[in-house]
Order: C-alpha cells, then structure tokens, then sequence
C-alpha cells in the first residue's frame, strides 16, 4: 500500500530514527497528520496508540516513542483535527476551535485505520493524555481495539471556577448561534502557552530541559503552534466531560497517573473515574505538574517503567 507521506521533524522531537509520517483523510475529508515509530529492538511487543492532548502534535511524543521503541513497542501519535499540521478549523490557526467534540471520535477511527494499514504490531494499547484522556475514554465505550488504557492526567473534568461554570455553559450554548462561537475564551491567551509562559510559574513540567524541548518544537516549526480555546471548545468540552462522568467505566484494565500538583485538568474527576473503574489503578505521581511523561528523567522513568510492567500482562493479541 502506498501512503502519503507528510513531514516529520524527527531532528527536534528526537525520536527512534524508524520514524515516519503520513497524511491521512478522515471520513468527513479533513486531513490528519500521523506519525508512527517502529521498535528498535529485536522484538516486537505492540503498539501504543498515542492520543495527545490540547494544542498538542506528533513530535512532542518523540522521547517517549524512543523509550518504547527500545522496550520493543512502536507508537503512533496523531495531530487531531484543529491542531498541529491537521487541517485547523478556525480561519485564526492559533484558536483552538471545534464544532462538536464527539467528531474526535472521526479522527479516532482514521488512527484506527491507519494503524491497520501499516500492519503495527499487536497488541495494541491506548495512552490518552489530557484532552486524549476524554478522546481515548469514548473511544473505549465505543469498543477501541486495544488490550488496555494508560492516561496521564486525563480531561475528565476542566478546571473552570464553580461561579463561572454556569456563565460558560450560557456563553458556550449562546456565542455560536449569533456567529460568536470561534471568539477566544475568557481568561485564555490568542498565543501558545510554552511561548508565552516563563518556565517559572508554568503549570506543566518541573524540568527546565522539557520545557525547552517544547519550545524548540515550535521555534524548528511554528505552523505547530496553538494558542488558547474558542468559547465553543470549552463549551463542547465540558458537555464531553458531563456526558463521560454519566457513563459507567469501561470493561478494560488501566492505568492512570495524576501528578500530585496538577493545577489544569479536575482531580476530584480522575479520582471519581478512578474509584469506579472495578480493573483500575490510579498512581500518584509525587510533585508532578500536568505533564507527567515530560517531568525529570528520574520521574519519567519510573511512569516509563511502571507502563512496561503494565503491558507485560499482556502478551498475545
């Protein structure tokens, strides 16, 4: 099968040299960018499919391919519809915008496809972070073909002030039928947050190198950049969020881990999610912001580590 190749900035993401890219159509023809690293070792373990989080794009994943890649597991990573190199949905490219958040669930089944298509080992496991946590927990009601779930910090919940939980609902159900739904969210900045946050007082990494491996991303590429949500982003959000916490816990072993200073996704939902999930683990990731996987090498060892021996459970398709 021939695929359409797409670039990918292996140089700054500093994946497995395996790494590749294609573009990919999804069913209502918005173009997706997916990347995929093979393994590097002598054996083949499967697939982690990588469903990234807000603003995010396939080469933040690079160092995390490369650790897997060498544990003999490829990994895919995809550029959701309105972010990275897909197809942005606002005439702004830097707004983060969506019409309806279930239609991720269209990019899923491209991921899915093209995962199949390029014959990636099984078995296959997802790993949502942040805004994947949401994508990737539908896609598991929805019967996703994996062995079992990591998510890091997942979006089950936004934090959004109790007061201004109604005027966000109000705005979010309002501003799109009087054509205002792409406007920037209060409280929200036009730009990227690695570009215009210092690393002191970030809300993401403790590590300085990380934090600078984000921005290099995005100095090497700027067409990777996004800035903050629309106001229809954070309604349809905290709709998906709503909808999720109604829904019983799906019937796959997982694994989630919350960083114990994590300031930007709800924590009272992951630990609700968690305390029903009957084949569930959640760990604590001792001073972890939100990006466990890109905290100290020491930390993100560990969380490497403890996913390995996670996977290790299961070893046949």
């Amino acid at each position: 099968m021939t695929f359409d190749a797409a670039p990918l900035y292996n140089e700054v993401a500093k994946g497995p040299a395996t790494g590749q890219a294609h573009w990919v159509r999804t069913s209502d023809g918005l173009r997706l960018r997916i990347g995929h690293w093979r393994s590097t070792s002598d054996t083949e373990k499967g697939t982690l499919l990588l469903f990234p989080g807000r603003t995010e794009y396939v080469e933040k994943y690079g160092i995390t391919a490369d650790f897997f890649a060498r544990e003999g597991y490829a990994t895919l990573a995809v550029d959701w519809r309105g972010q990275g190199l897909a197809d942005r949905l606002y005439h702004d490219r830097l707004r983060g915008h969506i019409d309806r958040f279930k239609a991720f669930q269209t990019d899923v089944d491209a991921v899915i496809q093209h995962a199949t298509d390029l014959k990636l080992p099984k078995p296959w496991y997802v790993l949502g972070h942040s805004m994947g946590g949401a994508i990737a927990l539908r896609a598991l009601h929805n019967g996703l073909d994996v062995k079992a779930a990591v998510f890091t910090a997942p979006m089950w919940g936004i934090r959004v002030p109790d007061a201004l939980r109604p005027i966000a609902r109000i705005l979010g159900h309002v501003a799109p039928l009087l054509g205002y739904g792409g406007w920037l969210a209060p409280s929200t900045s036009a730009g990227s947050y690695v570009l215009e946050q210092a690393f002191d007082g970030n809300l993401l990494t403790n590590d300085p190198m990380m934090y600078q491996y984000l921005r290099d991303h995005l100095a090497h590429e700027p067409k990777l950049e996004l800035g903050g949500p629309s106001v229809q982003w954070v309604y349809e959000a905290l709709k998906e969020c709503t909808a999720l916490a109604d829904m019983s816990s799906p019937d796959y072993p997982c694994l989630t881990f919350l960083g114990d200073n994590e300031e930007i996704v709800s924590t009272e939902a992951i630990h609700n999610r968690m305390e029903r999930w009957a084949n569930g683990t959640l760990e604590i990731v001792p001073k972890a912001r939100h990006e466990v996987l890109m905290e100290n090498i020491s930390t993100r060892s560990a969380t490497h580590n403890k996913i390995i021996t996670f996977f290790s459970q299961f070893k046949t398709p």
